[in-house]
């Protein structure tokens, strides 16, 4: 449960009182794993109920790097993040906040902005989770593209710096002041050198041209006279091609069931678009083998695509050490999380109940969507990046009216900074030697793995 927001001055003085229970220097442990846990079980048990053909890519993705391996197994992380220190500070959490889970978007006003871009883990919970999944993130990715040991850890202390500075920013600021602030690439882009700033500006046109028509070409073709998405097995499929219990005549009510979820003008809008076209697509790292369609609809007058995605919403990988979420509907639970945490939010988000009960999200597949490519960024651009993700990622948090509490529990110094850093370090240690047992897995045939799709 989110705690209740207070003044500024009260909550900064809760915040302070927390230490005493917690102190801030506690969170540098990292303790052995007890040896009951087993990640490769935990691996096992979250691939029950998926698509059990496209399990091995899951696997296979998660092959290519330590980095990948974090990214597919959040369920691993969260059983050990439920044996550390908790502040009980909760606010609304991204579940799975590690560095490519920030990206680019556009907002409603076709602005730019950076922010949190993945919800399917989120659920109130404590703050100091995302926070140390983000860091962890940072020096696992800088380890990944080689980068020394102390340029990781002073990319995981800017994340620090940056969160801990802007929460303190937040606490003084009017409720809506914070709920309307937003991270803008072009003033980060104004605060670096010319070099490094090339590098993003490429990243920002990527993310222009990323929009439903750019995306006509890529994922459609013409056949007999009609706009069909492109089969790409096993990636991309039509629904008479595998075995996923959605069949044509059910969309009408699944469409149906998405549209009352959005507000009454974006129905409107909705409603000047047909369904042409719908196919299973596979997508990211750890949501694979979970049910992800694109519908293709194209506008009635016009013919200007619209490409939607409907992405299965299973239950939080944090909800066995948590509350359990207060909606039935887990796509609910993601827009919700979404819609508390992001800035600016997609006006077709939404979410709908498929066949079997199994619950969906629906939102834009592309939209100006763009993430920044890891492997561009130099030693010192990498720790700003850093920064920017806990700059978003603060204020996120901030937006649940805790970041007097939060901020009080922080304070001025560098004590949680230092604490932070020595445990990123540490667990990205865990990580590796977890990466190794995965990769036994593999190698033993425990595990299916199919590389390079």
């Amino acid at each position: 449960m989110i705690s209740e927001p207070t003044a500024p001055r009260t909550g900064r003085a809760r915040g302070k009182a927390c230490r005493g229970d917690v102190p801030r220097t506690s969170h540098a442990r990292c303790e052995p794993r007890d040896d009951g846990v087993d990640p490769i079980a935990v691996l096992e048990e979250t691939s029950r109920g998926r698509v059990q053909e496209l399990v091995a890519i899951r696997y296979g993705r998660m092959l290519v790097s330590p980095f990948a391996y974090l990214r597919g197994s959040p369920a691993v992380m969260a059983a050990d993040l439920a044996t550390t220190p908790r502040t009980g500070l909760d606010v609304q959490i991204c579940g799975d906040a590690h560095l490519l889970n920030f990206g680019l978007f556009a907002t409603p006003e076709r602005n730019l902005i950076f922010d949190v871009n993945d919800f399917d883990e989120t659920l109130p919970g404590p703050w100091e989770w995302d926070v140390k999944r983000l860091a962890i993130s940072v020096v696992v990715a800088g380890r990944d593209h080689g980068l020394p040991e102390d340029q990781c850890a002073d990319a995981a202390r800017r994340c620090a710096q940056i969160y801990r500075g802007l929460m303190a920013s937040f606490a003084g600021m009017g409720q809506l002041d914070v709920w309307y602030s937003r991270v803008e690439p072009l003033a980060f882009l104004e605060q670096i050198d010319a070099v490094s700033r090339r590098a993003l500006e490429r990243n920002l046109r990527r993310a222009q041209r990323h929009t439903n028509l750019g995306t006509l070409t890529s994922l459609t073709e013409m056949v007999d006279g009609r706009r069909r998405i492109i089969d790409n097995p096993p990636l991309v499929v039509h629904l008479d091609a595998m075995d996923v219990n959605l069949v044509e005549h059910e969309l009408t009510g699944v469409m149906r069931a998405y549209r009352s979820s959005v507000s009454d003008e974006h129905q409107v809008l909705l409603d000047r678009f047909d369904l042409v076209d719908f196919a299973h697509k596979v997508v990211g790292v750890g949501s694979v083998g979970t049910r992800c369609f694109v519908a293709l609809l194209v506008d009635t007058q016009t013919d200007t695509p619209l490409f939607l995605q409907l992405k299965q919403a299973i239950p939080s990988v944090l909800e066995p050490f948590l509350e359990p979420s207060r909606y039935a509907n887990h796509g609910q639970r993601v827009v919700v999380g979404q819609r508390i945490m992001q800035a600016a939010s997609d006006i077709f988000l939404g979410w709908t109940l498929g066949p079997r009960g199994r619950s969906y999200y629906v939102r834009q597949l592309h939209d100006m969507k763009g993430s920044i490519r890891l492997e561009e960024l130099p030693g010192p651009l990498f720790a700003e990046y850093a920064g920017l993700c806990g700059w978003a990622l603060a204020r996120a948090h901030a937006r649940c009216g805790q970041s007097a509490a939060i901020s009080g529990y922080l304070g001025r110094g560098e004590v949680f900074d230092d604490a932070l850093v020595a445990y990123a370090l540490a667990y990205a240690d865990q990580n590796e030697r977890d990466y190794a047992a995965f990769r036994t897995a593999v190698d033993a045939g425990r595990l299916p793995a199919a590389p390079g799709v």
